[in-house]
């Protein structure tokens, strides 16, 4: 029999957990990264619009197009360079994401043959352009999105005019959406208002199944405004338009701090304000706001489960949705383990409420390992992937504990993998191991769009080869759809 666990540990170099583990024929990369994901997500984020004009500095990486050149396995928001580096670093991290952005001096094209033509992308950020797009340029954003791409909005206070063009993004949004040789007809459902609000903290509606809201990122409670706008919904316009968070005391079609809708194929999302993306961080000689950690909001869960929301709306950039019907909806059961050992499959003791390993929230988590002698733990349950589905996003939290000291051999493993009915591996999404200890949480997730219409077992196996102690923790898991 294993002995009793110990207690918990923290990894002192940072170096640990970043190492490379082999396994196999591939590669795994300690950030989490799925060696075989189902779906890539491609988004193209816009700074060809004057996006580091005056204290802007709305970019993911000084690295343009591609991120990756600055640096290829980023772990900290630092790693990356610019006020959004937390959102692209986030995505990066969690694996199923392509990041690329639109350098200054670019236009955006689609149909193109560009490597940043529209065509090749799931989704467009644009994170408060402050020059005006050319009428081609309207043209291309209306029909990427009308063929299935995904458009982010993202807007600031009237007035915020930052290279003194003579325009604001509150201008530039609704010239987009009223002045397009696509639809000017309301096409989005929605109009941005001008105006200039000095500081709220903008609530969500009550509603468990929108996957913005409640995704595999996290749940939103709240956002904040420091100095930024709302917008007027008009579902008369278009039914789609949907508010979640609202500035106080407003509700239904007024006071819309952060909306969604969808535009033929594709989706649409608007937020208010540039301050809760920007993560406090970026390039010398910039006036920054760390919105993005802020803890009176939970705006990062809210960027990034509406990147997912958005990417979701096709695979092809542009050409995408699948067929069927899907409804929105988290898939697993006891999902945070709070109703202790139910639902899931798991090894005795695993499912557990030992303060030896604190619960990222509530009281009970899933503890795999931590014996410090040879033993395997798993846990695992089977889920219905629903046919018409384009988003099935995996998430989990994973704290690391070790008490081994190399920076180079993984002694302790744990494989996340999905298996079929009869218990076959269809893919291994992820390997950690001792590695990867550190003192906190990191969020995982991993795209299943590819096994809709397929039921399939999530399974993770801790494995402790070594007379050291290494612990896997896991909690606040969700397998979110749409």
């Amino acid at each position: 029999m294993p002995g009793p666990r110990r207690s918990r540990r923290r990894l002192t170099t940072a170096l640990a957990g970043f190492g490379l583990l082999l396994t196999g024929a591939a590669l795994q990369i300690g950030t989490g990264a799925p060696a075989h994901a189902a779906t890539t997500h491609r988004i193209l984020f816009d700074n060809a619009h004057a996006e580091t004009a005056g204290n802007a500095d709305w970019i993911i990486s000084t690295s343009q197009p591609d991120p990756l050149g600055q640096d290829s396995t980023p772990s900290a928001e630092t790693d990356w360079t610019g006020a959004l580096s937390s959102w692209g670093v986030a995505l990066q991290k969690a694996g199923g994401y392509s990041q690329k952005t639109l350098p200054s001096g670019s236009s955006l094209s689609y149909g193109g043959s560009s490597a940043t033509d529209l065509s090749n992308f799931d989704t467009l950020v644009l994170p408060e352009p402050n020059t005006m797009f050319t009428s081609a340029e309207k043209t291309a954003i209306m029909n990427f999105v009308k063929n299935g791409g995904g458009l982010f909005m993202i807007s600031d206070h009237t007035g915020a005019d930052r290279n003194n063009d003579g325009y604001d993004a509150v201008e530039i949004f609704n010239d987009l959406m009223s002045n397009n040789s696509v639809d000017s007809t309301d096409p989005f459902g929605f109009s941005v208002d001008t105006l200039s609000i000095g500081s709220d903290h903008p609530a969500a509606i009550s509603d468990s199944t929108d996957p913005v809201l409640h995704g595999a990122f996290g749940t939103v409670t709240k956002s904040l405004i420091a100095s930024g706008t709302t917008a007027t919904l008009k579902p008369a316009d278009n039914p789609a338009v949907k508010g979640l968070l609202y500035r106080t005391g407003y509700s239904g079609n007024t006071g819309a701090f952060f909306a969604t809708s969808a535009f033929g194929s594709g989706r649409v999302a608007f937020w208010g304000d540039s301050s809760p993306i920007d993560d406090g961080t970026g390039q010398s000689g910039n006036t920054l706001y760390d919105g993005w950690n802020d803890s009176t909001a939970t705006n990062a869960p809210l960027a990034l489960n509406a990147t997912a929301w958005l990417a979701g709306s096709g695979t092809t950039g542009g050409g995408g949705g699948g067929g069927g019907t899907c409804t929105a909806a988290q898939l697993l059961g006891n999902s945070g383990f709070e109703s202790g050992a139910t639902t899931w499959t798991a090894s005795s003791g695993v499912i557990t409420n030992d303060t030896g390993e604190a619960a990222r929230t509530g009281s009970y988590k899933a503890w795999l390992n931590g014996y410090g002698s040879a033993h395997t733990d798993t846990l695992a349950q089977t889920v219905t992937v629903p046919a018409g589905c384009t988003r099935a996003d995996l998430g989990f939290y994973l704290h690391v504990d070790t008490d081994e000291t190399t920076t180079s051999t993984a002694y302790d493993t744990l494989k996340v993998q999905v298996l079929d009915s009869g218990g076959t591996v269809l893919s291994t999404l992820a390997t950690y191991s001792n590695l990867n200890a550190a003192s906190g949480w990191t969020r995982r997730a991993f795209s299943l769009a590819g096994y809709a219409g397929q039921t399939v077992t999530v399974k993770f196996t801790g494995t402790e080869g070594s007379t050291l102690p290494t612990s896997f923790v896991i909690d606040d898991t969700a397998l979110d759809v749409g």
